[in-house]
């Protein structure tokens, strides 16, 4: 049993450290910016809408 896990983190190693391809530090930033400024876009996206749907709201239920 332990030798199985063993083999089984030394194949783990082995693979992330041989096989796998990471991706280059401009890779890495580009991708990181793309993240920020669409999660930047969607929360202010759905900020609007919770303000419009806030004034029809109130628009409806107070005959502002």
């Amino acid at each position: 049993m332990i030798k199985k896990f063993f083999t089984y983190c030394q194949t783990c190693y082995n693979e992330l450290a041989h096989q796998v391809t990471w991706p280059s530090r401009q890779e890495l930033t580009g991708s990181a910016v793309l993240v920020l400024t669409a999660s930047l876009i969607i929360a202010l996206v759905v900020l609007a809408m919770d303000k419009i749907w806030g004034l029809v709201t109130d628009v409806l239920y107070m005959g502002i």
